[in-house]
């Protein structure tokens, strides 16, 4: 008989072992996989790469594209470094860009500079609050935060949906459902054909690694994370410190999505998040909630789908191969943590 044991410890070595072999063992498997659809796994790999970083324009896509990745996953990492299972990253993310794109839309004479930081921190603080919601239901009631930050994800969609077909369509449309574009004003600045979400997201990356790892309240959230009683035999404030700790982690969720309508959509529409939230629950894990390994996984998680919707067009693979090919490569690198924190031993 086959037991599961959870490990005392892994070394630094051996959990870069483990993850090198998932990958190893994912391309492998994958690999068969496009064999089967008649084509030549190396020139596949090859191809995905060369549409992800093959050129200035494919390199700069693959992060643009990653930049909501990298911020709401920072976000998602706060929460769940405390097991606050924060699922509802994808309606904060619409939150933050909605009450951002109000100032957007409406005050849009504002000179730039101070237009682009009152749509920030707009977006930070609408993302916040939404986020506090179910913080607060949490500590009040012990409700179950998991399904309720998910059931307001489809709120705050639902929400937009109804901005977008009624009170902020534009009247210039012609019927067609949808909001007016932002003015220039309202429309983040690039650097290098990169806008400076990028740069917002490289700070953030260094900002939340030293707040986690090198602060009191980093700490505490640490301590609760482990056991709430130990924190509360400490003396700590658990309720406030929840409150707090989701409101700065949703806050992050809310700046990433009103970033991704100023400086990518130029525009506020209900396909603005296209499940970036869902994703960064996946990068957060991934990167073992370390906010530095973040930045890298996301890039590499966004070259992925950058190489799958290049490879669809180069070898003629429909979209739904092209899709159970990024989910058997991330299902055996995420199944990788479950032996990093476990191990299977005979039952004697």
């Amino acid at each position: 008989m086959l037991k599961i044991v959870k490990r005392k410890s892994l070394s630094k070595k051996e959990h870069v072992v483990i993850q090198s072999l998932a990958i190893v063992l994912a391309l492998l498997f994958a690999a068969i996989f496009i064999g089967m659809t008649g084509n030549n796994p190396v020139k596949v790999y090859l191809s995905m790469l060369d549409g992800a970083f093959g050129n200035g324009f494919r390199f700069k896509e693959t992060i643009i594209n990653s930049i909501p990745l990298i911020i709401t996953s920072l976000g998602i990492i706060i929460s769940f470094k405390m097991k606050f299972w924060n699922i509802g990253g994808e309606g904060q993310f619409v939150m933050g860009a909605v009450l951002g794109s109000y100032f957007a839309l409406y005050h849009n004479t504002l000179p730039k500079p101070l237009l682009l930081i009152i749509m920030l921190i707009a977006g930070f603080v609408a993302g916040g609050l939404w986020g506090i919601i179910p913080a607060y239901f949490r500590t009040k009631f012990k409700t179950n935060e998991t399904i309720f930050t998910l059931l307001m994800n489809y709120i705050a969609i639902k929400f937009l949906t109804f901005l977008q077909y009624g009170p902020w369509k534009d009247p210039k449309s012609f019927g067609f459902p949808k909001i007016s574009g932002f003015v220039d004003n309202a429309v983040l600045p690039k650097i290098f054909g990169i806008h400076i979400g990028f740069i917002i997201a490289i700070i953030l990356c260094i900002v939340v690694y030293i707040y986690i790892n090198h602060t009191k309240q980093g700490y505490e959230i640490s301590v609760i994370g482990e056991s709430e009683n130990t924190a509360v035999y400490a003396g700590m404030k658990v309720d406030k410190i929840v409150m707090r700790t989701v409101f700065i982690s949703a806050g992050i969720c809310g700046l990433a999505g009103i970033i991704q309508a100023s400086a990518v959509n130029k525009t506020l529409a209900v396909t603005l998040a296209n499940g970036t939230g869902f994703t960064a629950i996946i990068i957060a894990w991934l990167s073992n909630l370390n906010a530095g390994v973040t930045f890298i996984v996301a890039i590499l998680f966004s070259a992925l789908v950058q190489g799958g919707s290049y490879i669809q067009m180069t070898f003629d693979i429909p979209q739904a191969a092209a899709n159970v090919l990024q989910g058997t490569i991330l299902f055996f690198v995420l199944g990788s943590s479950f032996f990093t924190t476990y191990t299977i031993k005979r039952d004697k």
